[in-house]
């Protein structure tokens, strides 16, 4: 079965994580699209797909939002996995609810929030700002979920 990985990534993380869900789902089985790069994607080719994005100030990337909006259809019709990454693991259920419709999540055979990081040397000036007051971190910090990023990969496999 020949998985598309597509996501969206701010400061990294969420490619981080796309490639280690293509490493256990295997790079002969897998493409990984970055939609900063690549938009024009040609669903039809894959049997199954994933999508993934990260959350800011409690929002997915507006262009995972765009591409599952317009790719709705052919979404609803092939298996399907949704990951977040994001570090308010107190807040993931509704970072799910908001990022990704119902219809996306009752027919998805896989849908995690998989944890996240500060990256201080990938933030501007006002990012680390926001940190610092809101999460009172004042340094690079990771905390995503290894356990999780493996489980959501294994179902899945085929």
């Amino acid at each position: 079965m020949i998985t598309a990985i597509i996501y969206d990534s701010h400061h990294g993380t969420t490619t981080k994580v796309a490639q280690q869900i293509q490493e256990t789902l295997g790079r002969e089985k897998t493409q990984v699209f970055n939609l900063k790069e690549n938009q024009e994607i040609e669903l039809s080719d894959y049997e199954q797909i994933i999508v993934g994005g990260s959350v800011h100030a409690g929002q997915v990337q507006k262009k995972v939002k765009k591409f599952c909006a317009e790719n709705e259809a052919i979404l609803l019709e092939k298996p399907l996995g949704l990951f977040l990454c994001g570090m308010h693991h107190q807040e993931a259920e509704n970072e799910l609810k908001e990022a990704f419709p119902e219809s996306f999540r009752n027919h998805a055979k896989a849908v995690r929030f998989l944890g996240g990081e500060f990256l201080f040397d990938r933030m501007n000036f006002f990012e680390k700002m926001i940190v610092k007051k809101i999460a009172g971190i004042r340094e690079s910090k990771s905390e995503l979920d290894t356990p999780k990023i493996k489980s959501f990969s294994a179902e899945m496999l085929p």
